[in-house]
């Protein structure tokens, strides 16, 4: 509304700029009001990519922990069974299968610890990624229709 009735300026620029995501992709689109379909669809493509990015930036990280997180419980769980083993069986010892299987408990917590950081991260990595592949898709749509408007192809 305020584009139909004062046209871009600079205060609206401004005020986009300091928003949400798409605000400041719709920033950059009537930046380039002016300019030829293909420059405008451009621009936008560039500012959406940049607003995909900064969605998903803490998403490889936590997708890391993820998919780390069981790997290094197993880790440890192989480690403290070589250290179980290795107290266990040298000559002269005796075997105690309580310690042993005290042992094996022990170091099986360390999978344990490792599946209970793994299963939720995976579940929140899951949620978050939907979340911003949703937002990413909903800010092109808009990004789209914003140029097909400005270009007359399209009045809402």
């Amino acid at each position: 509304q305020e584009v139909k009735q004062k046209g871009v300026t600079q205060d609206l620029l401004n005020r986009l700029s300091q928003g949400t995501l798409l605000a400041r992709i719709f920033a950059v689109g009537l930046k380039n009001v002016r300019s030829s379909r293909e420059v405008m669809k451009e621009s936008l493509e560039e500012a959406g990519r940049v607003a995909a990015h900064e969605l998903a930036r803490f998403l490889t990280t936590l997708g890391t922990i993820a998919s780390l997180s069981p790997i290094m419980g197993l880790l440890g769980t192989v480690v403290g069974m070589i250290e179980i083993f290795g107290s266990q069986g040298g000559p002269g010892m005796n075997s105690n299968p309580q310690q042993l299987a005290h042992g094996i408990s022990v170091a099986l917590y360390n999978t344990a610890f490792g599946l209970i950081v793994a299963i939720p991260s995976m579940i929140f990595y899951r949620h978050y990624r939907a979340k911003a592949d949703g937002l990413v898709v909903e800010m092109e749509s808009q990004a789209v229709k914003l140029v097909e408007i400005v270009h007359g192809e399209r009045t809402q």
